[in-house]
């Protein structure tokens, strides 16, 4: 997959899987959606240990917009869970992860985008920081590993 350009998404993967790819995979991975087990514990979200692997394989961390990734029911829990990863493995390594397709219940819909970009202040990110989070984070990992 790495020979082929192929990112591999850990998002719906299990526990002993994403231990696996990170044990045996040398090159980046993304979580597209997902949340952190150190604010919100349940079964699919990442420990702090596969966090900082994921941030040591250069991968990128989305960050959910639902009740189960945050424990909470606002953009302010998915804030709060940014800056969780934000302090684990650094600000450029952290995304949205809105999983916008339907199948889940959102805190809101694409229009809520702003009260994100107001959470973020509150949690003390930069005007650069928030603009990486909102998607320059994603746009320049892909940029960084797929091929030209």
């Amino acid at each position: 997959m790495a020979d082929a350009h192929i990112m591999i998404d850990l998002a719906h993967a299990s526990q002993k899987t994403i231990s696996d790819i990170l044990k045996y995979h040398n090159g980046p991975v993304v979580v597209s959606h997902t949340g952190v087990k150190g604010l919100c514990d349940n079964n699919r979200n990442l420990t702090d240990a596969q966090i900082i692997e994921i941030g040591k394989h250069n991968g990128i961390i989305g960050i959910g917009l639902w009740e189960t990734a945050v424990c909470g029911t606002n953009a302010a829990a998915t804030a709060k869970s940014i800056r969780y990863v934000a302090d684990k493995i650094g600000v450029d390594k952290v995304a949205l992860g809105s999983d916008f397709d339907g199948a889940i219940g959102t805190h809101f819909d694409v229009t809520g985008l702003p009260e994100i970009v107001s959470a973020l202040e509150k949690q003390g990110f930069t005007r650069a920081e928030i603009e990486q989070i909102m998607g320059g984070n994603i746009r320049d990992f892909f940029l960084r590993n797929l091929p030209d």
